[in-house]
């Protein structure tokens, strides 16, 4: 298995809040996203990704988030291994300080 590469919280809140353009995929259940999740985050469940595919495009860099990072991973791995480019937010939600909408 290749390596992750990842994104800790306060990495990406930085990044957001200098204004990066950034994807980001919540892949949490919905009643779970309805607590807030990060502005501008697409919302696809982890159980809908394999059939989302198309929607990704291989161009772009997509950070993929859950409730505290785990779920995230086996996506991430998921994806890499479908040759996409995804970073993990380490910790998940549980450790999210940043704003939710």
């Amino acid at each position: 298995m290749s390596q992750i590469a990842v994104i800790t919280t306060n990495e990406l809140m930085e990044k957001l809040e200098a204004g990066e353009k950034l994807e980001l995929v919540d892949v949490r259940e919905h009643d779970e996203v309805a607590m807030g999740m990060i502005p501008g985050a697409k919302h696809i469940p982890m159980g809908d990704i394999p059939a989302s595919l198309g929607s990704f495009d291989k161009d772009k860099e997509y950070i993929m988030v859950c409730r505290s990072g785990s779920r995230s991973a086996y996506v991430c791995e998921f994806m890499q291994a479908q040759g996409y480019k995804v970073r993990n937010m380490t910790g998940g939600m549980l450790d999210w300080r940043g704003k939710t909408e």
